[in-house]
């Protein structure tokens, strides 16, 4: 699967979020478990529906990953460790984390 980054998502990467890499990416798709979420808040639409989940790296590193699904690849809109909260309100969508 093709992961498209902006140049502003992808500088927010690295000096914001703590570095997370596009190796780190491809690592949390393919370790997911269970559903990917979907953000519908106002304030967050798009078209499509804009969708989320919380994934390990090889290493261990929990992220939060944001993204838009398109037919032939998808569109990072932002990555980085998630809060508890976060944890807690997507451990109904997969009984591992």
């Amino acid at each position: 699967m093709k992961i498209d980054i902006s140049d502003r998502v992808l500088e927010k990467l690295n000096t914001k979020h703590g570095g997370v890499t596009l190796d780190e990416l491809r690592q949390c798709f393919a370790n997911r478990n269970g559903e990917y979420a979907i953000d519908d808040r106002e304030d967050h639409l798009t078209n499509p529906l804009t969708r989320w989940f919380i994934a390990e790296t090889n290493f261990g590193r929990k992220l939060k990953i944001c993204f838009i699904p398109l037919p032939d690849r998808v569109e990072l809109k932002t990555a980085y460790e998630p809060s508890a909260g976060e944890i807690a309100l997507y451990g109904k969508y997969d009984n591992d984390q």
